[in-house]
């Protein structure tokens, strides 16, 4: 599947191949004026690597078009910007990108959040969040030392939810009550909190029932800050959308869940379910 990630890709691949064919050397010649293997070259440009800063600087120079290498680095700083490996952020631990979204929050009036298999962070216990953080530390093979210092960082984050000025609206698909991203002590203390929430004048949550008619799948989880800011998150790659195409695609989307969803003593019902079920088998 083509993502957009690599359809911007494919696109700087497709300028650095008009600019090596503009100099009027083929592959092979422009690798060897570049102290490269030819593959490289073929990889660049059909888009199935990722050049660095100094990969583009030098293809400039090669090409004869000292001219463009601001242009070319504007372009990878774009599709960075939109597209940012998840590898790469935590490269240095989980603290930082807790500290990045502590930012975008405290920038944010209006927060819509759509998370399908987990609990928001917004909304998440301290020992929920150490679950959480420290599995996706094994799974990506990054360091955990900071884990302690994310989830202070995550708590901080929390503060905005009772201030008055700030609307958070939450949907959860009702699976996410029941998959189990902490032991099962830990999850009954989740839902207790999340039940908590239910009825907060600055918060609004909403469940989508296993058996709601649904106008759009919740396929994913996304959240949109005011109108302008999209953050969706995949397996590698976390996405910063602030088109006004993709903002109206995600408020549609967001639009489409929100009307199959039940919320109030409804809502508190089914999390009250999925509660008994993590405590009769805790």
């Amino acid at each position: 599947m083509t993502t957009d990630y690599q359809s911007g890709r494919i696109a700087l691949g497709a300028r650095l191949r008009e600019l090596r064919t503009e100099a009027g050397l083929n592959g092979k010649d422009f690798a060897e004026l570049l102290g490269w293997q030819r593959s490289k070259v073929s990889r660049l440009e059909n888009g199935k690597q990722t050049p660095r800063r100094d990969d583009l600087a030098a293809w400039a120079e090669a090409a004869g078009r000292r001219d463009v290498a601001t242009e070319l680095d504007g372009r990878l700083t774009g599709l960075e910007t939109r597209y940012r490996s998840l590898r790469r952020q935590y490269a240095n631990g989980h603290r930082p990108r807790q500290e990045q979204g502590l930012v975008e929050t405290e920038q944010t009036t209006l927060l819509r959040a759509v998370e399908v298999v987990r609990i928001p962070g917004l909304l998440q216990t301290p020992e929920y969040a150490r679950a959480v953080f420290a599995a996706n530390a094994a799974f990506r093979d990054v360091p955990s030392t900071d884990i302690e210092d994310a989830v202070r960082a995550r708590m901080r984050r929390q503060q905005a939810l009772y201030e008055p000025q700030r609307q958070f609206r939450m949907l959860l698909w009702e699976g996410a009550l029941y998959a189990l991203n902490a032991p099962r002590e830990i999850m009954a203390s989740q839902l207790d909190r999340l039940r908590s929430m239910v009825g907060m004048d600055t918060v609004e949550l909403g469940i989508i029932p296993f058996a709601a008619e649904l106008r759009r799948s919740p396929s994913h989880g996304f959240w949109i800050y005011d109108r302008r800011l999209v953050i969706v998150e995949t397996l590698s790659t976390e996405m910063w959308l602030d088109d006004e195409e993709s903002i109206a695609l995600y408020e549609r989307a967001w639009d489409w869940l929100a009307e199959s969803a039940v919320y109030g003593e409804v809502a508190h019902r089914l999390i009250g379910r999925a509660t008994a079920a993590a405590q009769k088998l805790s």
